[in-house]
């Protein structure tokens, strides 16, 4: 075991602890072994040494998640099935990595993968985990679907293990930085035009998790740090966020932000809880999410990736303005708020557990930075970095609560990556329901006339090509208008198909075996060809 297994394992299993006292009001049997599988499974797979047991635990840690987003009800079998789907084809792209890998290398054991098709597995595979755009769709369409203990568990385990799986296998490979760039900004555009919480904090799982990726892709020793950092800050704070989440539709039975408002007069202590998050999340200097991502951007900087550094400090500000409008509308907004409280002590203690994580690791980064893989040498409380986003997010703030009377939470869901694949999905269907029975039927009757007409004509071939041949004269003077001759075609037509096939009893058989000769001849000729 080195520092990055133990830094990984070390907060996944912190988390288990704060998830299992944050469902134990809410939790059944069922519920409580699928949190314990998960744990252990993503725990497992931290901690294996090869690549087979890697992939076991991987496919574990799929199954149990299945089960968590099942447990949300009749509106999650949908979404548990695709969600089973896009999984089952990663798990098949790693496990052929893990094959390419065997075969170029002769060792199970993991470590960086073998360039060309290997890396290519491998990138697709853990892709699929990590919510990589546009492989991401799984996440929106199934966390928000799940209980309200699931999702807090479910945003956990999976796109972490495979950040791990990632920085193990594929770190320093610059298309991996440019995926997670595109996962910053994409994230963040379809998080704020979200109305449901559980969507919108899924979106922020992509864009968050693009930071990871961004970062294991420059590959330095303090991007792996940032990355690795950033994975076990946002565990905390994006289990809190989805705790909060939680809460709010356990007490007031609403999903959606336009249906809130007024909250933080009967939650109080939920609404400071989300505001530790926000500010953690966003990169408010003080609170864990600002470290791991100054420690990114720095490596960014540093690397001369100044474009990946602005789009990194674009996703920062999207954030913000995310979770302003969040608090706003779930908390702040004048509005009767409906029938709600705090949570049970057991989802208070969890939830304070989180929020104080957030606090002391943003102020005391070093109890971090002691955990991290490499040696931290960069200034993450640089004064003038500090002033300047203090500065920006001052501004954002006076903007929005000018114009917050202009407002109004968007209703409209716009489509994603998913509703691509739901119609390639019923085009699939439909083309293997409609067309490919209709096809099969056509050829199927087609060589039944084949066959019967072939075995007809073998009795008399030399009768059988005479009616053919009067057959198609007869049709040829009927449609050009003369019926005299097509009437006595017809007669003699008529009469040949009535002494078919033959005057001479018996006189079948040659020409039959010259039919079954020629089929032998064409299917050994067809066969030659194709193989």
């Amino acid at each position: 075991m080195d520092s990055l297994s133990y830094v990984v394992g070390f907060i996944f299993a912190a988390i288990s602890i704060i998830a299992v006292i944050y469902s134990r009001e809410l939790s059944g049997l069922v519920q409580q072994a699928a949190i314990l599988l998960q744990a252990g499974s993503a725990m497992g797979m931290v901690f294996a040494g090869d690549f087979l047991s890697v992939f076991i635990f991987w496919e574990i840690l799929a199954i149990s998640s299945l089960v968590l987003i099942w447990q949300g009800g009749a509106d999650a079998k949908g979404p548990g099935y695709r969600y089973a789907l896009l999984h089952i084809l990663g798990g098949a792209f790693l496990l052929a990595g893990i094959a390419f890998q065997y075969a170029a290398t002769g060792s199970l054991a993991v470590g960086l993968a073998e360039p060309g098709v290997t890396t290519l597995l491998f990138l697709i595979g853990i892709g699929v985990n990590a919510a990589v755009v546009p492989l991401h769709a799984w996440l929106p369409d199934s966390y928000p679907r799940s209980t309200v203990v699931g999702s807090v568990v479910l945003c956990v385990f999976t796109t972490k293990a495979a950040i791990y799986l990632l920085a193990r296998t594929l770190p320093g490979l610059e298309l991996v930085m440019y995926l997670g760039a595109v996962m910053v900004v994409y994230g963040i555009v379809f998080a704020i035009l979200q109305d449901d919480m559980r969507t919108l904090l899924s979106y922020h799982i992509v864009s968050q998790v693009g930071y990871m990726v961004a970062a294991i892709g420059i590959g330095t020793e303090l991007a792996i740090d940032g990355g690795i950092a950033h994975l076990f800050n946002h565990i905390l704070y994006k289990a809190l966020l989805f705790m909060v989440a939680g809460v709010i539709i356990y007490r007031t039975g609403y999903h959606r932000l336009s249906e809130l408002g007024g909250l933080w007069r009967t939650m109080p202590l939920t609404f400071g809880c989300c505001l530790i998050a926000s500010a953690a999340i966003a990169g408010v200097p003080g609170f864990n999410g600002y470290v791991s991502k100054e420690l990114i951007v720095g490596a960014a900087a540093e690397s001369g990736f100044f474009v990946l550094e602005t789009l990194l400090l674009i996703g920062s500000i999207g954030t913000f303005l995310s979770f302003v409008k969040f608090n706003y509308y779930a908390f702040v907004k004048e509005r009767e708020p409906p029938p709600s409280s705090d949570p049970p002590v057991s989802m208070q203690v969890a939830m304070v557990a989180a929020a104080s994580a957030c606090i002391v690791l943003g102020v005391f980064p070093g109890l971090l930075f002691a955990l991290l893989p490499y040696p931290v040498t960069h200034d993450v409380f640089s004064i003038s970095h500090i002033l300047e986003l203090l500065i920006t997010f001052s501004g954002l703030i006076l903007l929005l609560w000018v114009a917050r009377n202009l407002s109004r939470p968007i209703t409209y869901i716009p489509p994603d990556v998913m509703d691509g694949y739901r119609a390639a999905g019923r085009g699939i269907t439909w083309f293997a329901t409609v067309t490919l029975p209709a096809a099969a039927g056509f050829l199927g009757g087609s060589l039944s006339r084949i066959t019967r007409t072939a075995a007809w004509a073998s009795a008399n071939p030399g009768l059988a090509l005479e009616i053919g041949a009067r057959d198609v004269l007869s049709r040829a003077m009927t449609v050009l208008g003369d019926e005299s001759r097509s009437g006595d075609q017809k007669e003699v037509l008529m009469a040949l198909k009535d002494q078919y096939p033959s005057p001479r009893p018996g006189g079948a058989g040659a020409g039959f075996g010259m039919f079954l000769v020629a089929m032998v001849l064409f299917l050994y000729f067809l066969s030659d060809v194709l193989l």
